[in-house]
């Protein structure tokens, strides 16, 4: 049995060809239709914030966290979080959360928010948004929708609509928008 020699890290662009095909492993062409990546195209993701997890030197999972305004909430959507297949049932995916959740709380966040599967994620303190609390800028499953609330009041200021917010973070110079992109090759 192969020793794993893993590591935890704060994202870099030297990341992004890796993570990109994690994300192609995981989630397929289809994830650009899902309604989290449409508010993750509005704007870039929070290096800062955004994780990978190396095996002797190769990326084999990450987690990225986008600033959004959720309602009336300040705070973080989580996603997406992939590990590559030949890693996966190891809790490489829940440290990656942990990780990216207490990151999230130390920055002064009020919530951090994502659209997955609740048994996965409930026992790392997830919660269930009320149902049809939010409105996502595509179809979500409202019982998908969950949050780690880190502020007062949380759960009733989640009402409202759910968008990128500029934090003031470092912009990613490689980042632009599906409608920028789309405008430069016209």
């Amino acid at each position: 049995m192969k020793k794993h020699d893993l590591v935890y890290l704060t994202e870099d662009a030297s990341h992004d060809p890796a993570i990109e095909v994690i994300n192609e492993e995981a989630f397929g062409p289809g994830r650009f239709a899902r309604a989290a990546a449409r508010i993750r195209e509005q704007g870039p993701h929070d290096r800062s914030l955004s994780f990978i997890c190396a095996d002797d030197g190769e990326t084999i999972a990450s987690v990225r966290m986008t600033a959004v305004t959720a309602g009336s909430v300040k705070g973080h959507l989580l996603g997406p979080l992939a590990v590559r297949p030949s890693h996966k049932n190891k809790g490489i995916g829940r440290e990656l959360v942990r990780i990216a959740v207490d990151a999230a709380r130390r920055r002064g966040s009020e919530a951090v928010i994502l659209v997955g599967d609740p048994p996965y994620y409930q026992p790392l303190g997830f919660e269930k948004v009320r149902h049809g609390a939010l409105e996502f800028p595509g179809p979500v499953d409202p019982a998908r929708v969950l949050v780690v609330p880190m502020a007062p009041d949380v759960h009733a200021r989640l009402a409202g609509v759910i968008a990128w917010r500029d934090d003031g973070a470092a912009p990613d110079a490689g980042f632009a928008t599906r409608s920028e992109a789309q405008g430069a090759a016209a």
